[in-house]
């Protein structure tokens, strides 16, 4: 598997990440087991996580797979900190806060440092300042090798990355899709002009653009799960049918699936360095690593980039 730089620094991950949202809740152990021995096997490197996964099941999960299963040493870790679903205040990026949640992490995984450290979400009772040295601490500190940000609007990256205190941000993580655009109007432009690179989380829009909601809600898809259904509606709507459509056509004329057409071309669009995957189970990461192997071709690219204006 490709490795890409991401952004202006010298770190380096697989094209491809390996989510694990889905695990202690979808995704047993065994199961967890299989799909990061694959996804390594394949040579994928970047592996994220988060403690509000699961609500800790899925840092807790990947921790009995490091050395047992997978080199520690193979894997860029990458996990964030900020949101604490069973704390007072559920978004809390102060500095005792985020300290305190990376070094419960950094336990919880049993490795003394992570690849990647995430900020989990825009705070706006913590200043800016304050986060920035912060990060400043993580990494002087050891803990962290490299910092970012997720789910950050382009004004508020590029006033973190303004308020650095000598260590860098080097990535953002956005929802980014064929049928999640936004994020190309001030958020990439604004990582592109500060040297950050783009992961691209939820590339298939929650399966949705695999085609598997074309003709109703399949039973045993998150979509009928009351849990996630939200999730899955919010990307059926009148708009997203001819794009589900293009990448379905698309798919048929180049003889592979729309999941490898989508996946494709959120993973080539300027400036992303990975595009993170989750799969319940090894069968549907199976499908994804193999659609790996696609390129879209220019004329396909620029005919879905018309369609998902």
């Amino acid at each position: 598997m490709e490795q890409r730089s991401v952004g202006a620094s010298g770190l380096r991950v697989s094209r491809l990440g390996l989510g694990t949202l889905t695990w202690g809740r979808d995704t047993d152990g065994d199961e967890a087991a299989a799909q990061i021995a694959a996804f390594v096997d394949a040579g994928g490197t970047l592996v994220d996580t988060s403690p509000a996964y699961g609500d800790g099941a899925a840092q807790r999960i990947l921790a009995e797979l490091l050395d047992d299963v997978v080199p520690r040493t193979e894997l860029v870790l990458s996990s964030s900190s900020g949101i604490n679903p069973a704390g007072p205040s559920r978004i809390d990026c102060s500095r005792r806060g985020l300290v305190a949640q990376l070094d419960a992490t950094l336990r919880e995984l049993g490795t003394d440092y992570l690849d990647m450290w995430q900020v989990a979400t825009w705070d706006p009772f913590t200043p800016v300042d304050e986060i920035a040295a912060t990060l400043d601490f993580a990494v002087s500190s050891g803990r962290v090798r490299y910092v970012g940000a997720r789910g950050y609007l382009g004004w508020q990256l590029a006033t973190a990355a303004g308020a650095s205190r000598g260590t860098t941000l080097v990535a953002t993580q956005v929802e980014y899709s064929l049928l999640a655009r936004g994020v190309e109007e001030e958020l990439v432009p604004a990582a592109a002009h500060h040297g950050v690179g783009v992961f691209a989380a939820v590339p298939l829009a929650r399966g949705v653009l695999t085609g598997k909601y074309r003709n109703g809600i399949p039973v045993d898809s998150r979509g009928a799960d009351e849990a996630h259904a939200q999730d899955v509606q919010s990307y059926l709507t009148d708009s997203s049918v001819r794009v589900v459509d293009a990448v379905v056509t698309a798919a048929d004329g180049l003889g592979t699936s729309p999941l490898a057409v989508a996946l494709a071309w959120a993973r080539d669009r300027p400036g992303v360095a990975s595009a993170v995957v989750g799969a319940r189970d090894i069968a549907q990461l199976t499908g994804v690593l193999v659609a790996e192997e696609l390129e879209l071709p220019a004329a396909i690219a620029a005919a879905l980039d018309d369609v998902s204006a």
